[in-house]
Formats: structure tokens, C-alpha cells, sequence
């Protein structure tokens, strides 16, 4: 997915291992220095050593973790060590289904503590594995000082016209500035942590594991990387399904644009059931409650309010909170009433209720301790750890890096598109566009390669209002995958499907444990509309 870039942190949280065998990549692993396949041998022959977790998580949940190479094409450069979770299968298990809650930079380990109930039902057939990628949560996590000072806002606001040169050229000299500041409070997990490195990770843990194929759920960017997996390991794909589908091929200004109007199509969503309740604060008149949308906003750019944290909320703020809120229409109700509170009442705790948890903590560190590789406890995490690894991987994965004259000429051109397409999310959107400016190109390996996978059948699950991942990816990144791939319809709003619909929920769980597909393009209805009451 094209993820938010947000300084506060994501809602969500958010058998024996046979004879050791050198198991050499597939393609698009780059060669030794030798020009042979580097010596990955060791790294294969590891098994998982289960222990009880930290303090606070599930008694029945056991923690692990595997080491994998800093540097595939170089292992013996270093090593990272990445934190797994689990909960046993309940009767005869086939091995173990890796769940990847996406991101990129959501961490698996505290998901799956978290929410790891609503996956039990997995357990009637896997063990339920969860971990945190590299650079991510306990692994080697990266940060940029985000949160300590106004950076994080003077950089994911939305404020100020693009398509203004001086303005273009003074959020670049920002974003290059962040950049530096990223690469020196990470260290060298920075420069590896793209999705092919991480799909990487996912064989390791999978032999680790004992499994001789890869049974799979990923969410939103975990789409991106299960998709990644299959071109480097067709012939160890198992099941996998795919919820959520992220783009394999779009550079980042139509993904951003895209993007865009997804969230709107779900705000328009929003709004189509809010104005046929009493209690909507935007009125009874749909036109006029989109056209009140945009100007308090606007309003809210222009002055911002005082909020309840010391800090003031801006337009910018109330276009991320309620972004976050569309995720799912069970939360449609609840942001009703924090709307219902600010219009009415100035009051921000509801709307700053969607994403507060994330910025400058108080005991946290603002940036890890000295990278050797092993874990780090959870209390050395970065507070604005998603943040940095969202963009670290993304950029990784992006082979375009225009200059500042380009990217200052193509802004003039966006500035309006974006605006169309979102008037309410479009300048935040266009804003992400420079979060890689200052920083290395990344592999063209996603979008020259990914494609055309001789794997099992895969499942991938599009939902009609996502306001992250719109449905159209999935079925262009189907048509891409090739004659592996099957659609699941989703019918229905909100980001993904496997948590929020009863239907998906059965399909997907129908094919990880019994391998029953549903034909391909068939569909889901969506479930009973949420009330006012909630």
C-alpha cells in the first residue's frame, strides 16, 4: 500500500526442520563478488528456539526470533536478528501461516499480541506466525528524529501551495535534510531494507520453521511483499493470500493520485451514510456536507485549533484522522460523533482519538541504540519508527529519483490533479511525493520482475471502497501475476476485508486450511451497515 505517512503511530499493533541443505536464491539475487551465488547455507540450517514473550503478552503466545544477512549479496557482512511470535495449532497442524499486517513498517509481534484472537480460528490448522520485518519494531528498527521538534509536521503537512516554486524548493531542502538525518540515526539496516530484502527474510523464516512451503497471509503492503516472494521463489509458494493488493507496477505520482481518490471515493462513502442520520454534524444535504468537508479543512489550515495534547490541530491533521477512520465502517459511527464534537464544539479529542499513540513519547528514545543486530527491547523502539521504516522501504522499491527541477516542474502540473482528485487528501498526498528526494535510487526489480509467477494458485481479495488500496490494483496486479492469481470481489468499504467481512473471512480461511478456492472474479456482499449508535 501507499501508506500515510503519519508520525503517529498505526491503531493496529498495528515440526522439525529437516536436514540442512544450502538452499541458493532464484533470480534476481545478485552474485558474489566471485560472480557465484553467495553462501546463504548457514542462515538455512537455523531453527526456531520458542520461549516465553516479553511481560504483558498472552500467556499462550510463545517469541523467537531467526538471523538473517544484513546484506544478502554480502553475508557475511553482518546479520540482523528479527523477532517472531506465535500461537501453537490447536490439533494436527500442517506447519505455520506467516502473517504480514502490512505498512510497510507495522510490526508483527505487538499486532499479534494485540489482535492475535481474531486469527485463532488459523489454529484449527497452522500455527499462527507473526513477525517484525527488518528495521522494524524489536529488528534493527530505524528512525529520524521525527517528533522531537516541528520537522514531522512542517513535512507531512499538507500547508502551502506545491505548485508554488519557493514552496517546492523550501519542503525539498526538508526532505533532503530528513534524509541525511534518517541515514544517521539508522545505521546500515537502512540501506536493505527494501521488499526484496525482506521477501528474502521470508525463506529464511520459512525454513526455519520447518515448512517446505510457504503458507501466507499479508495485508495492504504484505500483498506487495508476498507478491515480491512469489517471483524470487515460485516453486515455494504454498498458499497465499492476499488482502488488500498493493500496486506492483505504478510509479509513486499515479500511485499518489490513485491514492487519492480512493480516499475520497470512501470519504463520498462516508458522507452518502452520514447525511440520512440525525445526528450528522455536516447537515442532511449530501453536496452541501462534501462542500463543508473541504472548507473546514481549509479553515483549519489556515487557523489551527488548540488540541488536547499542547499542540494544535490543522486541516492537515483532520484530513489524516479521518483517512484513518475510513479504514473500517464500523468506525463510521464514532467518527460521526468526533466530527458531531468538533463542529458543534471545538472539542479535537474525537477526531484526535484515530491516530494519537504516535509521536514523541514520553521514556521513549528518539533513536536506537548502536545497530549490532540483535533484538532490541521494546522500550528502545523509536517513537517514530513507522514513519521512517514506511519510508525507507518505499524508496527502496522506487527506482525513480527525478532532481529538484523536475520534480519543481511535474509539482506546477500535480498541484491541480491532485486537488481534483482529492480536495480534502490531495495536498498530503502530493506531499508524499518528495519523502525519497535526497535519498538512493531504488531497485527496478518490482516492477521488471514481478510478473508472470509459475506458482499454486494464489488468492487475492480487492474491497470496492478501500481508501488504501483501491480495488482497481487488485485486478491489475492479478492480470500481472498471471493465471495464478484469483480475484475475491469484496463488495463492501474499508481497508481490507479478512478482519471486517464475514464472507471474506470464510473464503480466505476455507483455502488456507482445506486449499478451497473460490472461482475467480467471484464475490462477497458486504455485511449489515453500521448504526448511529455504533
Amino acid at each position: 500500500m501507499v501508506a500515510k505517512l503519519s508520525t503517529r503511530r498505526a491503531a493496529r499493533r498495528g515440526a522439525c526442520v529437516g536436514a540442512a541443505t544450502l538452499v541458493l536464491l532464484g533470480a534476481g539475487l545478485p552474485a558474489g563478488a566471485d560472480g557465484d551465488a553467495p553462501d546463504l547455507s548457514r542462515f538455512y540450517r537455523q531453527r526456531v528456539a520458542w520461549s516465553a514473550c516479553e511481560a504483558g503478552a498472552p500467556k499462550d503466545m510463545q517469541c523467537g526470533k531467526v538471523t538473517v544477512p544484513l546484506d544478502y549479496a554480502h553475508p557475511g557482512a553482518g546479520t540482523l536478528d528479527l523477532a517472531l511470535a506465535r500461537y501453537r495449532a490447536t490439533g494436527p497442524s500442517r506447519g505455520s501461516v506467516l502473517l504480514d499486517f502490512g505498512g510497510p513498517g507495522v510490526a508483527g509481534v505487538p499486532g499479534l499480541t494485540t489482535n492475535g484472537r481474531r486469527f485463532m480460528d488459523l489454529t484449527n490448522g497452522y500455527d499462527v506466525v507473526a513477525f517484525d520485518p527488518r528495521g522494524v519494531g524489536r529488528s534493527s528498527p530505524v528512525g529520524c528524529g521525527l517528533g522531537t521538534d516541528d520537522r514531522a509536521s512542517q513535512l507531512t503537512s499538507g500547508n502551502g501551495d506545491l505548485g508554488d516554486p519557493k514552496v517546492a524548493r523550501e519542503k525539498l531542502t526538508a526532505w533532503q535534510r530528513t534524509a541525511a538525518e534518517c541515514a544517521r540515526r539508522s545505521g546500515p539496516v537502512q540501506a536493505h531494507m527494501g521488499t526484496v530484502d525482506a521477501a528474502r527474510d521470508l525463506d529464511v523464516i520459512r525454513q526455519a520453521l520447518g515448512d517446505d512451503r510457504l503458507d501466507y497471509l499479508g495485508f495492504s503492503y504484505g500483498t506487495r511483499l508476498g507478491a515480491v516472494y512469489a517471483a524470487l521463489f515460485p516453486g515455494k509458494v504454498g498458499r497465499m493470500a492476499l488482502d488488500g493488493v498493493d500496486t506492483l507496477t505504478e510509479p509513486p505520482a499515479e500511485q499518489g493520485l490513485v491514492a487519492a481518490e480512493a480516499q475520497q471515493t470512501a470519504l463520498d462513502d462516508f458522507l452518502d451514510w452520514c447525511v440520512r442520520d440525525l445526528a450528522c454534524p455536516l447537515g442532511d444535504d449530501r453536496r452541501a456536507a462534501g462542500d463543508q468537508m473541504v472548507r473546514l479543512v481549509r479553515s483549519l489550515d489556515a487557523n489551527p485549533v488548540p488540541n488536547g495534547f499542547g499542540g494544535r490541530l490543522s486541516g492537515q491533521d483532520l484530513a489524516r484522522a479521518v483517512g484513518q477512520a475510513l479504514y473500517s465502517r464500523r468506525l463510521w459511527p464514532t467518527l460521526e460523533r468526533a466530527m458531531a464534537s468538533l463542529v458543534e464544539d471545538g472539542d479535537t479529542h474525537g477526531i484526535e482519538a484515530f491516530t494519537a499513540g504516535g509521536g514523541a513519547l514520553p521514556g521513549r528514545r528518539s533513536t536506537p541504540r548502536p545497530a549490532d543486530g540483535g533484538l532490541v527491547g521494546s522500550a528502545e523502539i523509536p517513537s517514530d519508527n513507522q514513519p521512517a521504516a514506511t519510508m525507507a522501504v518505499n524508496c527502496a522499491d522506487d527506482p525513480d529519483r527525478p532532481g529538484a527541477a523536475q520534480l519543481t516542474r511535474d509539482l506546477g502540473r500535480l498541484s491541480t490533479e491532485y486537488e481534483q482528485a482529492s480536495p480534502v487528501f490531495g495536498r498530503a498526498r502530493l506531499n508524499e511525493l518528495l519523502m525519497c528526494y535526497g535519498r538512493p535510487k531504488g531497485t527496478d526489480f518490482i516492477r521488471e520482475k514481478v510478473k508472470n509467477v509459475d506458482t499454486a494458485r494464489m488468492l487475492l481479495v480487492g474491497t470496492r471502497g478501500d481508501p488504501a488500496t483501491p480495488y482497481r490494483w487488485a485486478l491489475e496486479t492479478a492480470r500481472r501475476l498471471g493465471p495464478s492469481a484469483v480475484v475475491l470481489d469484496n463488495r463492501a468499504d474499508g481497508h481490507t476485508g479478512y478482519l471486517s467481512s464475514r464472507c471474506v473471512h470464510k473464503k480466505v480461511n476455507d483455502f488456507l486450511l482445506y486449499g478451497s478456492l473460490p472461482a475467480d472474479g467471484s464475490s462477497c456482499g458486504a455485511d449489515r451497515e453500521p448504526d448511529a449508535s455504533g
